[in-house]
């Protein structure tokens, strides 16, 4: 049977402790059933956030794009220091939890950078042309209203102000959360109406990425699939050489990571 006391035998003490020490990943429930928000205990934006609806939309984040790969894995949100992943309807977590941890444990182990480039301080920009409406909207949005989703796993950014009608689109574990409507209409809109009388209703709009074919996204899927492969290849030729691998091949993940659910 492989198991723990195997690897210790196999590797040196001491290299066993550098590769397990970093990465203490809890996790956290959030309204939303199918989305969870971890927490890898390191950085991850620092600022800001970035939500992915589709593979094919992660040239960006190699962080991403890995998680994308894990098969029943619907969305990817990242944030200053939380994950949230959205897991499709008839995926357990059961399932795709012990993944998630190696994918996150491992990506951390790489020293790859979360996103290629990252501009601003992920609040939402004041542009030239914003009337002295819209841009109470934007200042009530990043003062108020965004902290609170966000502790949710997920983010709201604004879109337009047409006719008195604010316009959002929500992200992360707010985009497919069924109490997403009544967070929209109760929550943010009587706050808005509350300090901006201007603001007669508010409505949520769908991200164009949204509507990604399946085909792309299964394409894309396996290109990445292809590269993991062979980049696996490569570190297990070195570890045959005799070199050192930050990486240790546990199957179960579980005792890895603290739960605040």
């Amino acid at each position: 049977m492989f198991c723990l006391s195997n690897i210790t035998r196999l590797f040196r003490p001491r290299f066993l402790v550098q590769a397990l020490r970093p990465m203490f990943i809890q996790v956290q429930d959030t309204p939303n059933p199918n989305s969870m928000k971890y927490f890898p205990g390191k950085e991850v934006l620092g600022s800001g956030t970035m939500d992915f609806s589709s593979i094919v939309n992660t040239g960006c984040s190699q962080l991403a794009r890995q998680l994308f790969c894990i098969d029943g894995v619907d969305r990817v949100f990242l944030g200053p220091d939380f994950i949230t992943i959205t897991k499709k309807e008839d995926v357990d977590w059961k399932v795709i939890k012990p993944e998630v941890f190696a994918t996150i444990m491992d990506f951390y182990a790489s020293g790859l950078p979360v996103i290629k480039e990252m501009e601003g301080d992920g609040s939402t920009p004041v542009n030239d042309e914003d009337d002295e409406t819209v841009i109470m909207i934007k200042e009530l949005l990043d003062s108020r209203i965004r902290p609170t989703v966000q502790e949710d796993g997920g983010d709201i950014t604004f879109v337009e102000w047409p006719s008195g009608i604010d316009n959002f689109r929500m992200q992360g574990s707010c985009s497919s959360c069924p109490s997403s409507v009544v967070t929209l209409k109760h929550g943010v809109q009587n706050m808005l109406q509350f300090y901006i009388p201007e603001v007669v209703g508010v409505e949520q709009v769908e991200d164009e990425v949204d509507q990604v074919s399946p085909e792309a996204s299964l394409k894309e899927t396996a290109k990445v699939n292809a590269t993991l492969a062979k980049n696996e290849n490569d570190r297990s030729e070195t570890v045959a050489v005799g070199q050192r691998s930050s990486f240790v091949p546990i199957e179960n993940l579980d005792h890895l990571a603290t739960f605040s659910a």
